[in-house]
């Protein structure tokens, strides 16, 4: 009798066992059924590439500007859950006004941008976050955010190659104030704090912030002070203000004044030349009213998007925006 007691638990034990090592194995085999990451390559000019699921889509380009858009997607996959934790809210029409700014850079300079972006909801992705906070473990959501990253570094690689410098413009929407207030100006993030925004002119203009910033490089090939680069009479702010489009900062908002400000994120400071990258990084946080909210502002907002690069490049890299 205390033979067989002992029999079956032995039995028992090899079953839960079996079953064990079959779901790691299944999950081992998931895991291992994705391909390297450069499977698709090499990565030819005006040809448009997509990850797993098609959760990821890369235009690869011939110009020296990367356009990353990281919260204007639909996609609702049930094999990634919801996150839990985090901002979820989608930047909404982000992605039909990049595509847009994508055709005006190509029209206007002869060549096509790098262009970057997400189509899942940030409910299931956010790329713009370390890879536990953006995913939360599931496994097909790492994979989704190392695709975006890997086609950002390819982007930042190839424009190096060919054009030893370049911008990657990484594209936000904001909405209302926590108070009800909207500001209807634009947002650009160099890594550098609303509160470090509000300080004087003397206290920013120094090489800590200039090295610190997601433009250093930039700010190192420019003839111009980094306090004009940042939001003087040459910096992309004072440009699109001269177009129509507030900014902070600019001449006219050297910063947010205390008020709400988002100075960059994970992209921003990965890619961008904080550290020792030698691309630029600018996080663009666009409002809806008049840009992110009809067709028509769609393409107004892609018109004056497309001189002001021109203009901030060319005052700053020493030359035009061309293939």
């Amino acid at each position: 009798m205390k033979r067989d007691k002992l029999k079956l638990k032995f039995q028992f034990l090899i079953v839960i066992t079996f079953i064990l090592l079959f779901f790691i194995t299944c999950e081992d085999s998931r895991q291992d059924n994705f391909p390297e990451l450069d499977h698709d390559g090499p990565y030819i000019e005006n040809s448009i590439y997509f990850g797993r699921g098609d959760y990821i889509e890369y235009h690869s380009g011939s110009l020296p500007i990367i356009l990353s858009v990281p919260h204007g997607g639909w996609m609702d996959p049930t094999e990634i859950p919801n996150r839990t934790q985090g901002i979820t809210e989608i930047d909404t029409n982000t992605y039909q006004l990049t595509k847009i700014i994508m055709d005006t850079l190509t029209a206007r300079f002869g060549g096509k941008p790098h262009v970057i972006l997400c189509l899942l909801k940030r409910i299931k992705l956010d790329v713009n976050r370390e890879v536990i906070e953006a995913t939360e473990e599931n496994i097909y959501g790492e994979r989704a955010w190392a695709e975006y990253h890997h086609y950002l570094d390819i982007a930042r690689e190839l424009v190096t190659v060919n054009h030893g410098s370049g911008i990657v413009f990484d594209i936000h929407g904001h909405g209302e104030n926590p108070d009800g207030y909207y500001d209807l100006r634009t947002w650009l993030g160099y890594l550098i704090k609303g509160y470090e925004l509000d300080l004087p002119d003397e206290e920013l203009n120094t090489l800590d912030f200039k090295d610190k910033s997601s433009i250093r490089v930039l700010a190192d090939s420019s003839s111009h002070s980094f306090i004009n680069i940042l939001r003087g009479e040459t910096s992309l702010g004072t440009i699109m203000d001269s177009l129509g489009y507030e900014c902070v900062p600019s001449v006219s908002a050297l910063g947010p004044a205390g008020s709400r400000f988002f100075s960059g994120g994970y992209i921003t400071a990965r890619h961008g030349s904080s550290e020792e990258g030698i691309i630029s990084a600018i996080q663009i946080e666009l409002p809806q009213p008049g840009i992110r909210d009809t067709e028509e502002n769609w393409s107004r907002y892609a018109g004056a998007f497309a001189t002001a690069v021109g203009r901030y490049y060319e005052f700053h890299l020493g030359r035009s925006i061309q293939p």
